[in-house]
């Protein structure tokens, strides 16, 4: 074995922390720091927004690399894999390893890996053409980590990529965070101007098209109509928070309706929310559902991608189709009336997430697939050195996941 740890490098683009990067940070916090070394490449506003939660030896390095124009990002961005000797190359979202990849496969990095996390309806026109850039891509990587079992169906059968490339790895949380018995700050409900008896809808979601804020707005007129008290808060950021303010306003709904931006103390939150609502078009396997059930929360969500293999309909919460403002509003009014069914959904969506949804299980299935991958990779290496007559005995094997632990 090499003496010194296996490098890992992850990588995104984004501008914004949502799902991805907490799926980052749970594999920077929790890789074996025997074995593994790990390297961040990110813009700097992720970087300012990741850094108070990331291990002190985790090594930050920001650039913008966004555009195909960026040539001096993506020159910097060699630079830095050839002079940390990266090993592994592991991009997050397929916007970021569209860039990414390339060029770790020029830089000769021995594994490449791109986690795509969710369904991406966004994508219209030449830039989704039939998935053809992705499979052009898919030449580059040499596994993808699919997040549910619903994601790895998107990922072969829509995409066409190669089915013995994808690894199920589900998204999993710190549930040690999250404990039923939390209480939140006293006042918390009150600082909002709602009364302490007020039924309260929690959504964690970044304010984007893809987590449906628009249907949501649009059913709780109807839910108002049966219970007129019921308040809704909106923990996140992103591009729509005027628009949907705006909404609100329209809609009438000034008194019922907090956005309070991204929030860290989720637990507190989750503690003052009578259910959680998550009325998305697309997702991944969305984290913010795991940590609802984790609290003993129960979910009112819709039933796209991998998001029905947390939110188990009628058992730990009620799925409905998305972009339809009554069947939500009736699933979400069926759960205030009945507090025995939201108890039995909170009890049962906690062990659900405790037994198939833990960052432990996630951590060491990504270990796992790493240490294969590397091996495989060293393999090839040697058949090479090998054939051309550079060396005549292989050298000591990488150890295997087993012998890791």
């Amino acid at each position: 074995m090499s003496a010194r740890p296996i490098s890992v490098l992850y990588f995104t683009n984004t501008d914004a922390r949502g799902g991805a990067e907490e799926h980052m940070l749970t594999l920077l916090r929790g890789l074996d720091r025997t074995h593994f070394r790990s390297y961040l490449v990110c813009p700097p506003e992720i970087a300012d927004m990741l850094r108070p939660d990331l291990p002190a030896d985790v090594e930050v390095f920001t650039l913008c690399l966004r555009k195909p124009s960026q040539f001096a990002s993506a020159i910097r961005f060699g630079q830095f894999m050839r002079k940390r000797h990266i090993d592994i190359l592991h991009s997050h979202l397929f916007c970021s390893s569209l860039f990414a990849s390339p060029i770790g496969w020029i830089c000769q990095v021995p594994v490449v890996l791109e986690t795509p996390h969710l369904r991406e309806q966004w994508r219209k026109g030449w830039f989704k053409s039939r998935f053809v850039v992705d499979r052009f891509v898919g030449r580059f990587v040499d596994h993808y980590i699919a997040v549910s079992e619903a994601n790895a169906r998107y990922l072969s059968e829509e995409k066409g990529l190669q089915s013995k490339k994808i690894v199920v790895v589900h998204n999993g949380c710190d549930l040690a965070r999250f404990v039923p018995s939390h209480r939140a700050p006293a006042g918390l409900k009150t600082s909002l101007g709602f009364h302490e008896h007020d039924p309260v809808l929690v959504v964690l979601a970044r304010l984007e098209p893809q987590k449906g804020h628009r249907t949501l707005l649009q059913s709780l007129q109807s839910v108002r109509r049966e219970f007129p008290q019921v308040r809704l808060v909106c923990l996140g950021d992103g591009c729509l928070r005027k628009e949907l303010e705006s909404q609100v306003r329209d809609l009438g709904l000034e008194d019922s309706v907090r956005f309070l931006g991204y929030q860290p103390n989720v637990l507190d939150w989750l503690s003052l929310a009578t259910l959680t609502v998550l009325p998305s078009l697309w997702e991944g396997l969305p984290l913010s559902a795991i940590e609802s059930l984790a609290a003993g929360c129960p979910v009112v969500a819709t039933a796209v991608d991998g998001t029905p293999e947390v939110v188990v309909d009628g058992k730990t919460g009620l799925t409905v189709p998305p972009n339809d403002p009554e069947l939500l509003a009736g699933a979400i009014c069926q759960l205030l009336r009945d507090p025995r069914l939201r108890g039995r959904m909170g009890e049962a969506g906690r062990k659900w997430v405790i037994e198939h949804f833990s960052q432990e299980r996630q951590v060491r299935q990504t270990q796992e697939l790493y240490l294969s991958a590397w091996e495989q990779s060293q393999r090839g290496v040697r058949t090479v050195m090998q054939a051309a007559g550079i060396v005549s005995q292989p050298p000591t094997a990488v150890p295997t996941a087993e012998q890791h632990r």
